[in-house]
């Protein structure tokens, strides 16, 4: 990853850390489907004014489903039976081990020996502020905040799939967060209708105060708009177990949050725990000396091979008609190479190579 798209990744863990507490404060008195459901009703309020994502609506409902609706309807829930939120920020954290695992099975991305060594010390960590916690949390609770984490990997690898054509360009990220917001409304309040009640919706409703309405603005535009569409655009940009390990950075911000916020002081293990998730982090984002040369010197030895081509196919010219084709040509091939295979563009239609 670049330096920018680190800062990034630090941002958007920042963003999402500080999330639960907002949750927490915001969901008294809202059954947690309800308040998923109008989340995301603002969300994809944006879709009149933010182009519909360059791929294929099964991508766009398969980051719908898991990303959003199977991600924020369990965690939502886990948090309304009682799961504090340092905690649920803690065990979520378990997409990135989900994400790598199923990275690997589907998209045959192996982890170099860094980011499985960054993983395991963020694994360590995580472990170790579980322990300093205690055993008080609901049993359940932990169970719908795992499956939580679960369906955050699976979108996470759906997106990162489609990352060639969807993250292409400036708005990639935001058109696919907003336009599968689409898919969350409709099943959420079919949801809550079925399991929380009709009764419990229209409590609901009626104590949704100001810091309900200041709750949904910051999930839904902060964390949603902004935070997912930097997220989709980095995991189209790098690999997912690149990506991912920037995210146990998350409970560390949940928990210091909730510590100056709500008065849950961290322990001495939660502490060793936090400072153990950043050096996972920051192991799993270095870099080989050497590929970083590599890296460096590539971009140098890609125009240097243009420009040969170039000039071999200039001297089998007769004329100069078509000198200015085959630059194109060569130039765009050039950025396809770069782009590690990219969209190409054949007979009027789009596809990946």
């Amino acid at each position: 990853m670049s330096r920018r798209d680190m800062m990034l990744a630090a941002a958007v863990a920042s963003l999402w850390g500080f999330n639960f507490v907002v949750i927490d404060w915001g969901m008294r008195g809202v059954p947690p489907l309800l308040f998923v459901a109008i989340r995301f009703v603002v969300v994809a309020a944006a879709v009149v004014v933010v182009p519909r994502p360059r791929t294929s609506w099964r991508t766009v409902v398969g980051v719908g489903l898991f990303m959003c609706l199977g991600q924020f309807g369990l965690l939502y829930t886990s948090m309304a039976l009682g799961l504090q939120p340092g905690l649920a920020a803690l065990v979520l954290q378990a997409q990135a081990v989900f994400t790598i695992a199923f990275a690997a099975l589907a998209l045959r991305e192996r982890p170099t020996p860094l980011q499985a060594i960054g993983v395991a010390v963020g694994v360590i960590g995580l472990a170790i502020v579980a322990a300093g916690r205690g055993g008080n949390a609901p049993a359940l609770a932990v169970a719908l905040a795992l499956a939580a984490a679960a369906s955050w990997a699976i979108g996470n690898v759906i997106s990162r799939r489609a990352g060639v054509v969807a993250g292409r360009g400036r708005l990639g990220g935001l058109s696919l967060t907003v336009w599968s917001a689409l898919v969350v409304p409709v099943p959420a309040l079919g949801l809550s209708l079925a399991v929380e009640g009709p009764d419990a919706i229209g409590l609901g409703l009626a104590a949704f105060g100001w810091s309900s309405v200041l709750s949904t603005l910051y999930t839904a535009v902060l964390c949603t708009i902004v935070g997912y569409s930097i997220w989709n655009g980095l995991l189209s940009r790098n690999r997912s177990a690149a990506v991912v390990p920037w995210v146990l950075l998350a409970p560390v911000v949940a928990m210091a949050s909730a510590a100056l916020l709500l008065g849950q002081i961290p322990t001495p293990a939660e502490l060793t725990g936090g400072a153990l998730l950043i050096g996972g982090v920051l192991v799993s984002s270095a870099q080989p000396r050497a590929h970083r040369a590599r890296r460096g010197s590539g971009p140098r030895s890609d125009e240097r091979r243009d420009d040969r081509v170039l000039e071999e196919v200039r001297a089998r010219k007769v004329g100069g008609g078509g000198d200015r084709a085959d630059h194109d040509d060569i130039r765009a091939e050039g950025r396809d190479d770069e782009f590690g295979g990219g969209e190409v563009e054949i007979g009027g239609q789009r596809g990946a190579r």
